[in-house]
């Protein structure tokens, strides 16, 4: 059962860092100051992976 979740934390990572990556495309193509979509894309990546980290735990004790 451990190596289910063995790669979690390089997903979790990977998820944020390419919404990081890509807010911050977004905000330098739209010539904005302040980093908005850098902050929406990583809070949503967040919520996502933390939403599929309760499901897939949730899943796996019954």
């Amino acid at each position: 059962m451990l190596w289910r979740y063995a790669g979690l934390a390089f997903q979790m990572m990977a998820a944020i860092g390419i919404s990081l990556w890509l807010g911050y495309l977004l905000d330098q193509w739209l010539g904005m100051k302040f980093p908005l979509f850098m902050i929406i894309f990583s809070l949503l990546a967040l919520a996502l992976l933390l939403w599929k980290i309760v499901k897939d735990t949730s899943k796996h004790d019954r």
